[in-house]
């Protein structure tokens, strides 16, 4: 076949924008398929309990509580969640929370339940504050944990782990472009670069169409946590439940409008982490209903 003059495929945009490094491993089908003998290069852990919310969608901070300390446990290794918390930040740090802040928000119980977590490791409570936002004084942050909540976005693709550091840009506007493929830009900030402790992403009740406006079409209750140290592959791994709930919606392949392009290019360009599943081991903690991976 032919390309029409002056049409631009997909692949032709990734090569045009960021440069020929950029393969096709994370693009088609077989991006999403495990094999044998492969190498890990990334952890995620996924913590799920079907009581963490009831019929009405109402979070149990009890619930919630103990599935943080499941995740905390498996992401570290450690023993308990002092423990947990004290191989990824210390009294002396200043923490910055980056919950998602509007349309489809992090669930007040999450930020909650990590801040007292948090204090309960011997965190100082005053030493912790909120970090989502433009006006935040990055400089005097020594820590951040990024507390995303799972959606697709109307913009970006997948609007869940990447995106959350969108206002850091102080142009978000700018990195909505060419299908917003250098998102990942804004996590080698000088501000921002190796500060992320924790990715941990609020997969309680999702979107996986239309976001960032709610549509309760493409909303479920998967009751989960979602976590680890690597952006992407956290990334990857949520984009990998949102096509699946996509599928599953359509029964047929239902792909994200723009496709997710920043998370390649975050992998192969901005080098922020392991992009291709095929490079994670992914941990599963409970519930296993509908897991979508």
């Amino acid at each position: 076949m032919t390309k029409k003059k002056g049409v631009v495929t997909r692949r032709d945009f990734i090569r045009g924008t960021v440069g020929a490094s950029i393969g096709v491993t994370l693009l088609g089908p077989e991006w999403l398929k495990g094999i044998e003998n492969r190498e890990i290069r990334s952890s995620v852990v996924i913590v799920r309990d079907r009581r963490a919310m009831d019929e009405a969608m109402n979070v149990d901070k009890n619930v919630l509580e103990k599935m943080l300390e499941q995740t905390l446990i498996k992401v570290t290794g450690k023993n308990n969640v002092k423990d947990a918390w004290l191989s990824l930040v210390s009294p002396g740090d200043v923490i910055g929370l980056v919950p998602t802040p509007h349309l489809n928000p992090t669930h007040d119980e999450v930020i909650e339940v990590v801040k007292s977590s948090l204090v309960a490791a011997g965190i100082p409570a005053g030493n912790i504050r909120n970090a989502q936002g433009r006006s935040v004084n990055l400089q005097s942050i020594t820590a951040l944990i990024s507390l995303p909540g799972l959606k697709a976005h109307w913009l970006t693709g997948i609007g869940t782990v990447l995106k959350n550091y969108i206002l850091y840009s102080g142009a978000p506007r700018n990195y909505h472009n060419q299908n917003s493929a250098k998102m990942g830009e804004i996590w080698n900030r000088p501000e921002v670069k190796g500060k992320t402790k924790l990715v941990l992403v609020d997969a309680l009740y999702p979107l996986c169409d239309k976001g960032p406006q709610p549509d309760p079409r493409y909303k479920w209750a998967y009751n989960g946590l979602i976590a680890g140290t690597d952006p992407v592959a956290v990334e990857a791994v949520c984009l990998k439940i949102i096509t699946a709930k996509r599928e599953a919606l359509r029964g047929e392949p239902w792909p994200l409008s723009p496709p997710p392009i920043c998370l390649e290019v975050a992998d192969k360009v901005y080098k922020l982490g392991t992009g291709n599943l095929r490079n994670i081991e992914i941990q599963t903690v409970g519930w296993d209903k509908e897991l979508l991976i």
